[in-house]
This record gives structure tokens, C-alpha cells and sequence, in this order.
């Protein structure tokens, strides 16, 4: 049986002890480095097609530099939002990033891929549900779609930054936050995330949506070696071919399996 997807409004924050070893992810880019001519060799290179990385809760596009720097250097044309620190769904920012979508989709004439850690996650598939016909998968790393919204170490911080009630998120763009997106969707999480619960961060399972596990922290995730290496097998699909992530050979090293 696959692991559950709906949480229960009983599940908790991350513990502090996990709290604290968010500071990993200061080690997992210096992992990441050294991981590069590995990742390279490893990994296929891109078709060219437009790729948006949405960046999380009080970050910016600096903190997506090492992803889109790297998915450039495979052949993907990829971007920042644009739209400077992530406050949550201030007043402008849905236009923003909708006209950000059809800027990318007109300037290459192909459907673009969005990418989002934790809240950019959430709004990369907000995203999907509104403009599917101009979408071709959504990623996210960490992002607390399901579940409580309290189960999350940042949900004061979001309710302090955006104005808004993590209660009321299901009331903002593109509908129910915990509904399903219409185009191919990868949920990349950790078990050990120190900010979100991981099983907030978890999709229900179906032909066109799927769970991937790395162990890492939250605050990592934009550049951990395998959540890296996972992020670009999945755009390297052509597209209207999306299947679901093979867990055969080496990678079932690395990637545990999400039925145990």
C-alpha cells in the first residue's frame, strides 16, 4: 500500500531537534558542488523548453540561483519570478506571476515547467489549475499543499508576512489548495524536513502525479544532489510522455522506495 496522503489535523510541526538540523543545508550545497561533474554526466540534457522556479516563504530568486544555474547549463531555459521576496499572495502577486507564465510561453512558444520550494510550490500548482493549457508539469520541493496548515514550523511567519490566515488558503487562487493539478506533478519531499511536516508535502498518487523522497533538510531541497538529479529526470521527458520515476538500478540507493 502506498504511504498515506491525506493527513490527519493531529499531525505536529517538525520536532525541534529537527528544527535545528535544518542547518544541513549549508553542507548539502557544499554537496552539491563537488556533486556537479557527477550530476552532469548522469543526467540527460534538455530540449531547450522554458522551466519557472518559484522561490519560498521570505526568499527570492538568489536562493533558486543554484537550480537554475544548473538546469541552464543542461539545455533548459530557465527563470527566476521576478517578483523579488516571497511574502505570501500579497495584492499583485497572482497577476504577476500569471503574466510571468504567458511571458515565458509566448517568448518560447512551448509549455513551461514550474518548479516551486515550499510556498512556491504551492503556487506553482495554484498555478496549473488556472492555466493548465500553458503548463507541462509542476515540481515541488517541501510544499505543505495537504493536510493542517499548521503543521508547518513557518505558518506564523506567513500569517505575519502576507496578512493572511493559513486557515483561509483554500480560498485564494486556482481554488482548494489540496485539490490535484491537471498537468504531470512530482512532490520531491524529505521525512527529516525540519519546516513542514513531510506528510503535508505528499501527492495522492495517480497515473499523472507522484512522490519522491530524498533525505535531506527543507531548506536544502533547491539544492540537494538528489533532489537535483531527481528535478531533472523528470524534465527531461518529452513532452506528453511523463511517466513516473524508476527507482531500478543505482537509484534504488538513493531513492527510497514510497511503498515500504
Amino acid at each position: 500500500m502506498s504511504i498515506a496522503t491525506t493527513a490527519p489535523t493531529t499531525i505536529k510541526p517538525p520536532s525541534r531537534l529537527l528544527m535545528a538540523l535544518e542547518l544541513r543545508a549549508l553542507p548539502e550545497l557544499g554537496g552539491f558542488l563537488a556533486s556537479l561533474p557527477l550530476l552532469t554526466a548522469t543526467t540527460a540534457r534538455g530540449d531547450g523548453h522554458p522551466v519557472l522556479v518559484l522561490p519560498g516563504l521570505v526568499t527570492s530568486d538568489r536562493s533558486t540561483v543554484a537550480l537554475r544555474n544548473f538546469l541552464k547549463s543542461r539545455g533548459y531555459a530557465a527563470y527566476g519570478w521576478k517578483l523579488g521576496r516571497n511574502f505570501g499572495p500579497l495584492p499583485g502577486i497572482e497577476r504577476g506571476m500569471m503574466e510571468r507564465v504567458n511571458e515565458l510561453y509566448e517568448t518560447h512558444g512551448r509549455k513551461v515547467s514550474l518548479i516551486g520550494w515550499s510556498l512556491g510550490g504551492i503556487y506553482a500548482r495554484q498555478l496549473a489549475k488556472m492555466m493548465p493549457d500553458k503548463v507541462r508539469q509542476v515540481i515541488t520541493l517541501g510544499s505543505p499543499f495537504a493536510g493542517n496548515p499548521r503543521a508547518t514550523n513557518a505558518w506564523r511567519l506567513y500569517e505575519y508576512t502576507s496578512g493572511h490566515k493559513v486557515d483561509d488558503r483554500e480560498e485564494h487562487m486556482g481554488g482548494a489548495i489540496s485539490a490535484p493539478t491537471p498537468v504531470p506533478t512530482t512532490a520531491i519531499y524529505s521525512r527529516t524536513d525540519g519546516i513542514c511536516h513531510w506528510r503535508n508535502c505528499l501527492e495522492q498518487e495517480s497515473p499523472i502525479a507522484e512522490n519522491i523522497e530524498v533525505e535531506g533538510s527543507h531548506c536544502g531541497l533547491g539544492h540537494h544532489p538528489a533532489a537535483i538529479y531527481a528535478i531533472a529526470d523528470r524534465l527531461a521527458q518529452p513532452e506528453g510522455q511523463w511517466k513516473t520515476f524508476e527507482r531500478t538500478g543505482m537509484r534504488s540507493f538513493v531513492f527510497p522506495n514510497p511503498k515500504r
